[in-house]
């Protein structure tokens, strides 16, 4: 069978760029050791209101300083809301959902999580200075996704 010579040229560039595609993802997996987080800690997302973290939607300070905030997005709403912590101490924020895929986003800040029912997502963040935040949702929840916002108060 005759392949004519500009046929084969975009053969092998197509076979070049699947290859290409796949070595970028292979090399960073194996040779770098770079993988997506996993879930390692999970929560039953139907008894989130019984739950000792995540009943009251605490908020708890430490011996060092530091904060931890545990959030439960559910329905167009995030709790605790508003969320009080204070300014330039670190902010450990373990997020999950009851119901559906949630975003749990500080506007303009580096914090940004998916609260995903039965997993929990957690991120530390220092706020370097007091203030007002919005929280949004990024992540299309239902119908009233727009109005799915929250507060965080830096002191």
């Amino acid at each position: 069978m005759y392949i004519d010579l500009y046929e084969r040229i975009w053969m092998w560039a197509g076979v070049a760029i699947i290859a290409m595609f796949l070595g970028v993802m292979i090399v960073p997996a194996v040779v770098m050791a770079i993988n997506p987080p996993s879930h390692v800690e999970t929560v039953d997302p139907a008894a989130l209101s019984s739950h000792p973290e995540f009943a009251s939607g605490a908020i708890t300070p430490r011996d060092d300083g530091s904060v931890v905030v545990s959030v439960v997005a559910s329905t167009f709403a995030y709790g605790p809301d508003p969320i009080e912590v204070p300014a330039n101490k670190p902010i450990t924020f373990r997020i999950t959902s009851s119901d559906v895929m949630h975003g749990f986003q500080v506007v303009g800040t580096n914090v940004n999580a998916m609260a995903i029912p039965g997993y929990v997502s957690q991120l530390t963040y220092t706020f370097p200075r007091a203030g007002e935040y919005l929280v949004t949702c990024n992540e299309y929840c239902g119908l009233y996704h727009h109005a799915m916002v929250g507060k965080l108060i830096v002191r």
